[in-house]
C-alpha cells in the first residue's frame, strides 16, 4: 500500500503518484528496510542531504521519505534530462535539472528555493556523483545544499545510506539482482542562519559544508558499525587515497 502524502505539504502530481504506485512494489520486493531517525524529519520545507553510494540509492531514499508521507523534489544533473520521455518523468517527480559549473546553475537553485519556501522537501547529493572513496565513505561536498538552506531559511537533515551498493556497486558498475538490506538513518536537523544570497560568505558555507559531510560520515559509521575516517576523500585529488593510511575517528 502506497503511503498517503502529508496533507500539510504540497501535494504530488498525479504522474508522481502513478510512478510511485508502479515502481514502489519493485523497491519493496528488492529490499529489506531498516529505517531510523524518522522523528528527525521536520514539518515544512527542508533540505535532505545524503551520501551517494549507488545508482540505486535515490530509489531507497525516496522510499524512506515517501514511507513517512514526504513526496520530495530533488536536484538532478542536467544529463539525466537528455531523453524527453525520461525528462518528463523526472519533472513529474519534482526533479530539478542542474547544469553544474555553469552560470545557469543559479536558476536551478532559485527553483529549488521556491519549492522549499512552499513547504517541499528537496533532496541534494552534495558530492554531485557517487563517492570515489575506495571504502565508500562520503567525499567532501559542494556548497550548494548549505547555500540553498541558508537562503531559503530552512533546516538541513543529514541522511546516511548503506546497502544499495549490494545491488549496484558505484565502482565496478556490476548489478546483482538480489534482495538487499537498505539501511537509512536521518540525523537531527541542522539550522543555519537565514541570509540572502548576497550576504553569504564563501568561507562560511565551505566550513558549514565540511561539518555537514562529517556529520553524514558519523551517521554512516552507525550503520556500518565502524569509525568514520578523520579526513574525507577529496575528489580534487584525482585518484583514490590509501584508506588504510587514514586515521579513524573514535
Amino acid at each position: 500500500m502506497t503511503p498517503k502524502p502529508d496533507p500539510s505539504r504540497p501535494q504530488p502530481s498525479l504522474i508522481f503518484k502513478i510512478l510511485v504506485f508502479l515502481f514502489r512494489p519493485f523497491v519493496m520486493l528488492m529490499t529489506k528496510r531498516t529505517w531510523r531517525g524518522a522523528g528527525n524529519l521536520p514539518e515544512g520545507g527542508f533540505v535532505a542531504v545524503s551520501n551517494h553510494i549507488s545508482d540505486a540509492d535515490p530509489l531507497t531514499l525516496y522510499n524512506f521519505l515517501i514511507d513517512h508521507g514526504i513526496y520530495p523534489a530533488a536536484l538532478a544533473k542536467q544529463e539525466l534530462f537528455s531523453n524527453p520521455l525520461i525528462a518528463r518523468a523526472l519533472r513529474a517527480i519534482g526533479a530539478i535539472p542542474v547544469d553544474r559549473d555553469t552560470p545557469q546553475a543559479h536558476h536551478s537553485l532559485r527553483e529549488a528555493r521556491a519549492a522549499l519556501e512552499a513547504g517541499t522537501c528537496v533532496v541534494v547529493y552534495p558530492e554531485a556523483t557517487h563517492t570515489f572513496d575506495p571504502d565508500l565513505w562520503p567525499m567532501t561536498g559542494k556548497t550548494g545544499a548549505v547555500r540553498l538552506a541558508m537562503t531559503a531559511g530552512v533546516p538541513v537533515v543529514p541522511i546516511a545510506q548503506w546497502g544499495p551498493q549490494q545491488f549496484r556497486h558505484p565502482h565496478t558498475k556490476r548489478f546483482w539482482l538480489r534482495r538487499f538490506d537498505a539501511q537509512i538513518v536521518a540525523g537531527e536537523p541542522i539550522y543555519f542562519p537565514h541570509k540572502p544570497h548576497a550576504a553569504l560568505h564563501q568561507g562560511e558555507v565551505e566550513e558549514a559544508t565540511a561539518a555537514l559531510m562529517l556529520r553524514i560520515a558519523d551517521l554512516l559509521s552507525i550503520l556500518r558499525g565502524e569509525p568514520a575516517p578523520e579526513m574525507l576523500y577529496e575528489r580534487a585529488m584525482g585518484k583514490p587515497a590509501d584508506a588504510k593510511q587514514r586515521r579513524r575517528r573514535r
